[in-house]
């Protein structure tokens, strides 16, 4: 009985197929729509996290100035703060002096604006940043602040092209610095930097030849393990307070950042987002149902005779029902179909476009089809139950 309705039903879509296919459209784009925004907010909820692990491993960061202050009122650390904090907090594997600063590098009649950072080789080993070429700084470079530089890989491509400039001599500024190794790329961040641009020399080599002073702008801090960051955290501001002699109820001059706490903000922003973005596009599965139902109330006064004919030739009234709701159940379930295939499509694409991570998402998908199906059952009940209580004798005089 049940598969005799349901050829009925694919009969009838097939007779009406333009009108059966602008019935489902709506169904369609509401389970493309929703697959679309999940997956895609997968995806780059998947980059911004990988993107925050890549900055380090288990992560502190100690960053000058108040967290929401002018930066007039910024005291920059120096070595002595690094050595302290090595010295008194305990279960640190690293503690990363760096200073930034921005310069121009020059290679002959090539030169690029970029970002010049002066620290240790602990800074790759946090960040598990590798060399694709060359090597890392000697100690006696470290010590000396010997004029040496590792370049990223857009630096590189902009002073050299294609070559792999080991031992060649580039222009900083003002200085010249030998080049002793390449860094593997990272590629440009969910904001938008290019990571890639970036020249790494020994701390001091930049404090004395480029910057002009013995300031350090950040610390890294790399905790051995996961679970000790909220009392290392706690301990570290406890210890700046008192390097920096700030009585209790003052303001802090400074700012610990935990690199796993501004993950966190981060997914659960984009979770939202998405969350968002999906029941706005679900509203869209609502129209499709209602779409359903308008035709099939259409189908059931164009059919009552038909209908008339079955229930005097000994239908029953749940045979009729479960005609016109297998109808519609059908063309809800091949919307939704059509629109999981629509989805991923269009979420592999746009992903390859933002160069975000595709993440398939089987619970979705079911998820999607079960609806649409649902979304059938509910909005095609009532046009079958009208038609399986239509009277047979005044259904047969219907013209």
């Amino acid at each position: 009985m049940i598969w005799n309705a349901f050829l009925l039903a694919l009969r009838e879509i097939r007779n009406n197929l333009l009108r059966a296919g602008l019935t489902t459209l709506g169904i369609v784009i509401g389970v493309s729509a929703v697959i679309l925004m999940v997956t895609l907010g997968a995806g780059a909820n998947q980059k911004v996290t990988g993107e925050f692990a890549s900055l380090g491993n288990n992560l502190l960061v100690l960053l000058p100035g108040q967290p929401n202050g002018p930066p007039t009122a910024t005291v920059p650390f120096d070595i002595a703060v690094v050595e302290k904090i090595q010295r008194e907090i305990p279960n640190l594997a690293d503690v990363i002096p760096e200073v930034a600063v921005q310069g121009v590098i020059v290679n002959g009649n090539h030169n690029h604006n970029t970002q010049i950072d002066g620290t240790t080789n602990a800074y790759m080993h946090s960040r598990n940043w590798n060399l694709v070429a060359g090597r890392e700084f000697s100690p006696a470079e470290m010590l000396a602040g010997k004029s040496v530089c590792i370049l990223g890989e857009t630096d590189r491509r902009e002073l050299f092209g294609d070559q792999v400039p080991i031992g060649a001599r580039i222009r900083i500024n003002k200085i010249s610095c030998e080049v002793i190794g390449i860094l593997e790329p990272k590629g440009v961040s969910t904001f938008g930097q290019d990571m890639d641009e970036l020249v790494l020399m020994p701390l001091k080599a930049v404090q004395r030849k480029i910057a002009g002073n013995t300031e350090i702008n950040v610390i890294r801090i790399s905790v051995d393990n996961q679970e000790d960051i909220p009392h290392a955290k706690d301990m570290i501001q406890r210890l700046m307070r008192e390097i920096r002699h700030i009585i209790p109820g003052q303001v802090d001059d400074f700012d610990v950042e935990d690199l796993q706490e501004v993950t966190q903000i981060v997914q659960s922003a984009t979770l939202i987002l998405t969350a968002f973005l999906s029941a706005v596009a679900a509203v869209s599965l609502l129209v499709g149902g209602i779409g359903i139902m308008n035709i099939m109330l259409v189908s059931v006064t164009e059919r009552t005779r038909e209908i008339g004919i079955r229930l005097a030739i000994g239908a029953r009234e749940r045979d009729v029902l479960l005609q016109f709701l297998i109808e519609a159940v059908v063309m809800s379930a091949l919307g939704g179909v059509l629109g999981v295939l629509i989805g991923l499509g269009g979420s592999a694409a746009i992903a390859a476009a933002l160069k975000i991570p595709f993440v398939f998402q089987p619970a979705i998908v079911f998820i999607a089809v079960g609806f649409s199906a649902i979304v059938g059952v509910a909005f095609g009940f009532f046009p079958a139950r009208r038609a399986a209580r239509l009277d047979p004798i005044e259904a047969l005089r219907h013209e």
